[in-house]
């Protein structure tokens, strides 16, 4: 392999779960393929409405949300940790990394009352929270 590569692979090995997760889940998107039904010897698949491209993902209402902790002030972490666990259901040490190692996805695929929700609690406690 290439030294390119071997960096890469190294890289790739030293993510955590949720960043592997966004990893994931940013490649099908700018790629438009579906890592979940890989055949074809290890190959992703082309989504079955890719040819209808762009237009069609603009005429429909987004019904999913990404909530991503930004900003967390020293002074209210331990506020925004306690938010957290009760959100992700993460032990105290992982939910420590993820506060103190932002901007992380939080919760993933949420309804908009969801993630207004969360959004609100967290913004309460003091951080800073991103809804995409």
């Amino acid at each position: 392999m290439s030294e390119k590569i071997n960096n890469i692979i190294q890289d790739l090995k030293s993510l955590t779960l949720l960043e592997a997760a966004e990893l994931v889940k940013q490649i099908e998107e700018v790629f438009n393929v579906d890592a979940s039904s890989v055949s074809n010897g290890g190959m992703m698949l082309m989504s079955p409405d890719a040819s209808s491209g762009v237009a069609n993902e603009t005429n429909q209402e987004k019904t999913e949300f990404d909530i991503f902790l930004e900003e967390v002030p020293p002074a209210k972490k331990i506020a925004v940790l306690k938010i957290v666990r009760s959100l992700t259901s993460l032990g105290l040490k992982e939910a420590k990394e993820l506060v103190e190692s932002v901007p992380k996805l939080i919760k993933e695929s949420t309804s908009k009352e969801e993630a207004e929700d969360i959004k609100g609690k967290l913004e309460e406690a003091g951080a800073k929270v991103s809804i995409k």
